[in-house]
């Protein structure tokens, strides 16, 4: 039985950046030929790619890690060191990528070949010839490369189905998919015999074709995560048209209004923009003794406003009048409409003020930490190997404000600033 997988959480990580180089040309007859180091190569990005023969996350449950390659060092004569490939995952159409951490949508994917970058490559560190001044002709520094983009991110998949099949369990949605389709899922007399969302090609008499998913059934409180929750109803979200199946034969003892009711309140209560969703209800099971007295009586609550078509399975009685309804309802209904509805799903870009450079903050052993984003990028590019590396680090510290900030905070001679794995004392 093969494994329907909508929603993992993988790390993802940008290669980092390759190294610039310390080296000069030598030659014969140039004595003085000056520095020659290049520059480091790009890492590679992490990118997701839409296939629109994948309908599962099935890949991502068993590789929940995913690091794209760093870029090559810099190397002698001014080469630049090789860029890395991007990383590219494929990823069925219908997956959002969110950020683990803030819940911010960082992909929305949808259409085949639509890629995204999720995790960007750290940039190669500049080599010494990127450092010659007429001051410093011959530097000793080089830069290291920039680590990748590294966090944890949601995959989540909703289903890009025409028709959406909603409705209590067992009452027959997995027998119509059935019917209607080549799609073969499990169907028993027992509640929730569908755990996962099937597919299924319908194609009308009139050789009109559509989408259509068979989804875990509902229950009260869904939109509150009772039973299959929100499984369920974040595949509900990208349907253009909603097939909602009522068992008229009331077997199990429940009222075919009250169910009703009870869904579209499910619905609403997840999301409200389903009470606008246009839907039409299936009366199924009409080949049962009671069905046609409960059809009457449901028909005089609900009103003549709703569209109820009477079939039954079994018999395949009012099934090609359903599939014409259907198939001219998507006619009418555009494409493009249920990606106007999710405003909320797109990623927006806004301008965001500029973090401070720095921050400091005290240690429980006393130390003065500083952290901040552009001093920590600084820190990890910079060579500590070379004396004048450490040097150009300490200057940049200084324009940046750093020795000041930490007298204010009280630092004097000897104590110790701390950042990242780094220690050093603070000269006054």
């Amino acid at each position: 039985m093969s494994m329907f997988v909508d929603q993992v959480k993988v790390l993802v990580k940008g290669g980092d950046g390759g190294n610039g180089l310390v080296a000069y040309r030598r030659e014969k007859y140039v004595p003085m030929g000056g520095p020659a180091g290049g520059d480091g190569g790009n890492g590679g990005n992490i990118v997701f790619e839409v296939d629109e023969g994948l309908n599962t996350l099935m890949d991502f449950r068993y590789q929940h890690h995913f690091k794209a390659k760093r870029g090559e060092n810099g190397m002698n004569q001014k080469q630049h060191g090789k860029n890395a490939d991007p990383l590219v995952i494929s990823v069925p159409p219908g997956t959002t990528v969110r950020h683990a951490e803030t819940g911010k949508v960082v992909a929305d994917l949808t259409e085949h070949k639509q890629r995204a970058v999720i995790a960007k490559g750290g940039r190669g560190g500049r080599g010494n010839a990127r450092f010659a001044t007429a001051r410093n002709p011959a530097p000793e520094i080089a830069e290291n490369g920039e680590p990748g983009e590294e966090f944890e991110v949601v995959v989540e998949l909703k289903l890009l189905a025409d028709v959406g099949l909603v409705g209590f369990p067992s009452v027959g949605k997995s027998t119509l998919l059935s019917v209607v389709t080549a799609a073969k899922p499990k169907v028993a007399d027992y509640h929730f015999t569908t755990l996962s969302p099937n597919l299924g090609v319908v194609e009308s008499q009139d050789h009109r074709s559509f989408v259509m998913a068979d989804l875990p059934g509902l229950i009260e409180g869904a939109h509150e995560g009772v039973g299959l929750g929100h499984q369920f109803l974040r595949h509900v979200e990208r349907t253009r048209l909603l097939l909602h199946v009522i068992d008229m034969s009331g077997m199990e003892g429940r009222d075919p209004y009250e169910d009703y009711i009870t869904i579209n309140k499910e619905l609403s209560s997840y999301d409200q923009r389903l009470e606008k969703r246009p839907q039409i209800v299936v009366a199924n099971k009409m080949d049962m003794p009671d069905s046609k007295d409960h059809l009457e009586m449901f028909r005089e609550q609900v009103g003549p406003d709703v569209a109820i078509f009477p079939i039954s399975t079994v018999t395949r009685e009012g099934l090609d009048e359903l599939l014409y309804e259907v198939a001219d309802q998507l006619d009418r209904i555009p494409k493009h409409e249920e990606d106007v509805e999710e405003v909320e799903e797109r990623v927006v870009y806004k301008f965001e003020k500029e973090e401070a450079p720095f921050k400091i903050t005290r240690a429980d052993d006393g130390a003065y930490v500083l952290y901040g984003e552009k001093i920590e990028s600084l820190f990890r590019k910079t060579d500590f190997s070379r004396d004048q590396s450490i040097n150009r680090f300490a200057r940049q510290m200084r324009g940046m404000g750093v020795d000041d900030a930490l007298r204010e905070r009280g630092a004097k001679d000897g104590d110790t600033v701390r950042l990242l794995d780094y220690e050093f004392e603070f000269v006054d």
